[in-house]
């Protein structure tokens, strides 16, 4: 029996394994595997100095990271890592899988150990090292809010509870109920679902739960992991909208990890390309996304 090829057509077999996609976008010729886009990421690391990474914050830092030595029980992940973005910019990390970006995420909220080096969050003589404060302390006193992957809402409790819960360390339930109320007159969408099981939204809802669930503590900072993980679409375009006006029209500062490169360097200022817990390249989104070497290895051509 033929296999469809003999008259010059193309099987569905074939067809599909031409279709594949490489890590976001591009066909099956762009795909290689993790060592390999490791190795070659490795190969296409630079010195970033100092002054490059200042240089992107615009010299005013809101957040910065200073020699990070962090990781896991005894598993160090990031080496003399240094970061900076300023108020009101959003960074995207990118880079290949065990590379250490949620590694990051955690370290900035309190779910690493550190080794050594500090973290220090804030303007002018208000900043503070928050190095060492628990999650908790991190979100009430420094602002520091942390948007999980998907899946992180309570199911079974409704919207409107969902975020009662984000005020959980708020002095009392009815400041809480406030800061909910502040949220439904900004996203009708919750709003018209406040009384439905949050089990119930669909995905693009749900992420739209988890943002403003973070929201409802009145954060500075949003610490936002993989915010495009398992949804259609028209729904990222939606997220990324969102996460667009707390940048833009409430001067929020947003660290991300995206899985899609292409759209995270997209919305970024700052882009950060990581490699074994280490800084490989550093630029604008806009400067990242035109490098070849980035294009090869991150956005599928």
């Amino acid at each position: 029996m033929g296999d469809g090829t003999d008259n010059g057509q193309e099987s569905e077999e074939d067809a599909a394994r031409r279709r594949a996609s490489g890590y976001h976008t591009g066909d099956v010729d762009t795909v290689i595997s993790v060592e390999e886009v490791d190795r070659q990421a490795r190969a296409m690391g630079e010195v970033i100095d100092a002054a490059r990474v200042a240089e992107l914050a615009h010299g005013a830092p809101y957040v910065q990271i200073e020699n990070l030595r962090a990781g896991y029980g005894k598993m160090e992940i990031l080496h003399d890592f240094n970061l900076q973005v300023g108020k009101g910019q959003s960074l995207c990390l990118i880079g290949p899988n065990g590379a250490g970006k949620s590694t990051i995420l955690h370290s900035i909220f309190g779910f690493t150990n550190i080794f050594s080096g500090r973290i220090l969050v804030g303007d002018g003589e208000a900043k503070k090292d928050v190095t060492t404060l628990t999650s908790s302390q991190k979100l009430k006193q420094a602002g520091i809010a942390y948007i999980l992957q998907d899946k992180s809402v309570f199911p079974g409790m409704t919207v409107e509870e969902n975020l009662w819960m984000g005020g959980y360390l708020m002095e009392t339930p009815a400041q809480a109920r406030e800061a909910a109320e502040k949220i439904f007159a900004k996203y009708d969408r919750l709003a018209a679902r406040r009384s439905h099981a949050a089990g119930v939204l669909s995905g693009g809802e749900r992420r739209l739960l988890e943002i403003s669930r973070a929201l409802v503590m009145g954060p500075e900072v949003l610490l936002v992991d993989e915010p495009s993980i398992g949804l259609e679409p028209r729904f990222i375009d939606m997220v990324f909208e969102i996460l667009d006006d707390l940048q833009k029209t409430e001067g929020k500062t947003i660290i991300m990890v995206e899985q899609n490169a292409k759209k995270g360097l997209e919305f970024a200022d700052i882009g950060y390309v990581l490699v074994s817990g280490e800084l490989a390249m550093a630029g604008t989104g806009d400067e990242l996304l035109a490098d070849p070497r980035v294009g090869r290895l991150f956005l599928g051509g």
